[in-house]
């Protein structure tokens, strides 16, 4: 048994474990940016996280001099800052893994000097991170009281609604926040979890009265596609969505079609050389103007094209690869906006049937939340808008809050 317990590959497998126990904490960093805890038993997850850590602690220990326990220790405490500062307070999840870092980091098989500057390193990004974390909250993040009123679920179980009162000091307000219902991750089973991690800055505010609404009524209903589309339209027939660039070619729109004139930049005496007033600021479709507006803003058409008349050097010698005409669809977007051109991603919503908005991966049906008598949300408008994008992931300072 001492044999192989003195083995040095007995030790780099051992090693291993150190590196798994490292992504763990790095996955809980992960989660402690993206994502709210929320812990449904304390002493369960306390137990469950000094026990992973102690097995791993035993096993860093004895591998301590292997390359890949050295590199693990490096990256516990410094992983964990994160952690340390947006679930202050869950010391069950916290304390076992900080007493795990900092026994691996002092024992491990790393040199003197590397462990004496590593640990400088940390303790100053501890001691920063905390001290501007504390100031971003003081500061700038506004204090209010909320208090949520009513919460539930969607009758397909796809979205959950609360309604909030916040008192502050303008008489307060109520407001009704919607998010998904299937955008939560579980420790262990769903049924039974230890801790649900809820994506941050997924509810939507879907509607605002001010002040306080005394009388709180929300129903739920549901209602096809096609339904929601005849209401859209008999509400207005100006109602736009945005498309990607691949949905505009699948549905038959040409970049030049989509091509417009951004009359908020444009200059008054510009606007009036075209017939139009200082006051006109909506983007104006080029296929609206004749040859000789056009012209007025330096561009040219060939057939169902636009192009840059006479274009200067420095924009010729940008594409110096290109013979003959230079067609907008060549230029990037700060080069068109040098002619007060844009290109728009919106379509009208009367102008897509129903197998479209189907393509588009708006559901056959679905669910609409009235409140006091006023519809505020639609899973149509939801999954047109993309509302709710959990596959995404940006960094923000409201991941902070």
């Amino acid at each position: 048994m001492k044999k192989i317990l003195s083995n040095v590959w007995t030790k780099r497998c051992v090693a291993l474990i150190s590196v798994f126990y490292a992504y763990l904490v790095c996955r809980i960093c992960y989660f402690s940016v993206f994502y709210d805890i929320h812990i449904m038993s304390r002493v369960s997850l306390c137990l469950l996280t000094t026990g992973v850590s102690i097995i791993a602690l035993v096993a860093m220990l004895y591998s301590r001099k292997q390359i890949l326990t050295r590199i693990a220790s490096f990256i516990i405490l410094p992983a964990m800052l994160p952690v340390v500062i947006l679930y202050f307070g869950e010391w069950g999840l916290i304390v076992p893994i900080m007493i795990t870092g900092v026994i691996i980091l002092l024992f491990s098989g790393a040199g003197e000097g590397s462990k004496t500057a590593l640990g400088t390193i940390t303790m100053l990004l501890y001691i920063f991170g905390a001290l501007g974390y504390f100031l971003f909250t003081s500061f700038f993040v506004a204090t209010a009281k909320e208090t949520i009123i009513e919460s539930g679920v969607s009758p397909s179980g796809k979205y959950r609604y609360s309604v909030v009162n916040t008192e502050d000091s303008s008489n307060g307000s109520t407001t009704v926040y919607v998010e998904p219902n299937y955008a939560d991750e579980y420790l262990f089973s769903q049924e039974k979890p230890l801790a649900i991690f809820t994506l941050k800055n997924m509810d939507r505010a879907v509607y605002v009265e001010r002040p306080v609404c005394e009388n709180i009524d929300v129903q739920w209903d549901t209602q096809s596609r096609e339904d929601i589309t005849t209401e859209l339209n008999k509400l207005s027939d100006k109602i736009t969505f945005t498309l990607s660039d691949s949905e505009l070619e699948k549905f038959g729109y040409t970049f030049d079609e989509k091509l417009n004139l951004s009359m908020s930049d444009v200059y008054a005496e510009d606007k009036f050389a075209i017939g139009k007033t200082a006051h006109d600021v909506d983007p104006l479709p080029l296929d609206e103007l004749n040859e000789e507006q056009l012209a007025h803003f330096g561009i040219g058409k060939d057939g169902s094209r636009y192009y840059v008349l006479n274009p200067d050097a420095e924009l010729l010698a940008d594409h110096d690869d290109i013979t003959g005409n230079l067609y907008f669809s060549d230029l990037t977007n700060k080069e068109m906006s040098q002619f007060f051109v844009e290109k728009s991603h919106s379509v009208y919503l009367n102008t897509l049937d129903d197998s479209q908005l189907a393509e588009l991966g708006v559901s056959e049906e679905g669910d609409i939340m009235t409140f006091n008598g006023k519809v505020c949300f639609r899973f149509y408008v939801a999954e047109l808008g993309d509302y709710y994008d959990i596959n995404s992931r940006k960094l923000s300072v409201d991941l902070l809050t």
